[in-house]
């Protein structure tokens, strides 16, 4: 079974200027799904979808393919990531002359990251035809609120009770950008995750780091520091 990592950097970021290209630990934030993706040996083509030939450069320098150039008009603000995902995996196909069987998705954003994590994911759907997308995700017990013409109110209906952490109802927020495997069938038609899922349970604190802001870089660039000076995490790839 063939399977693709595609990995989107756009030029374009708010928070960050170049955000794909800013430095944590003196690498480029692109370098670290790269490296992953290559330390895990679980891919046979690692995509890096662009607009902007200076993340180009950076991202073959690390060992990633860039055949083409993602379109202006799918590099927007507004572009959802299945828009892009699918037209990377579509323009793939027609270069490599390739039906791709598994999708794999990392962002430059989430640089926390275990390499067991991919290898699960590809190692389950190659196992299990049953099962359509296998991704990360963050339990959390927390309440939340929706704000909506001027009101406040909770959004689930379990939530308009307190309870303790222990016997609360189990409420998990994806984490995609961290790991997140599909067929590649429901790509191509402009979906992200197919209908069948498994979880793949993220309690790691580290990887709750998702870089948009300074501080999210400098809080990145703390934590790399912590776990290589205390000879934390092999498992990623820093």
């Amino acid at each position: 079974m063939k399977v693709i990592c595609i990995i989107l950097a756009r030029a374009g970021s708010k928070g960050i200027k170049n955000k794909n290209i800013a430095r944590v630990n003196s690498k480029p934030l692109v370098f670290y799904p790269i490296n992953a993706a290559i330390k895990s040996k679980v891919c046979d083509k690692i995509i890096v979808s662009t607009d902007s030939k200076k993340i180009a450069k950076v991202a073959k320098r690390y060992g990633a393919l860039v055949p083409f150039y993602r379109s202006k008009k799918l590099s927007g603000d507004f572009i959802t990531t299945e828009k892009s995902l699918q037209d990377c995996l579509l323009k793939s196909e027609i270069y490599f002359k390739t039906k791709f069987d598994i999708c794999l998705f990392l962002t430059c954003t989430n640089i926390f990251r275990k390499i067991s994590w991919i290898k699960y994911a590809i190692k389950i759907l190659k196992k299990n035809k049953k099962i359509d997308s296998i991704f990360c995700v963050h339990q959390i017990y927390k309440h939340f609120w929706h704000y909506k013409n001027g009101k406040y109110r909770k959004v689930l209906q379990w939530m308009n009770s307190y309870t303790s952490r222990q016997i609360a109802p189990k409420f998990f927020r994806e984490d995609t950008g961290i790991v997140c495997a599909t067929r590649a069938n429901y790509w191509r038609i402009g979906k992200r995750i197919g209908k069948n899922i498994r979880f793949i349970i993220n309690d790691d604190p580290f990887s709750s780091i998702d870089i948009h802001k300074m501080q999210d870089l400098k809080l990145a660039e703390m934590a790399v520091r912590y776990l290589k000076k205390n000879k934390l995490d092999y498992d990623m790839a820093l």
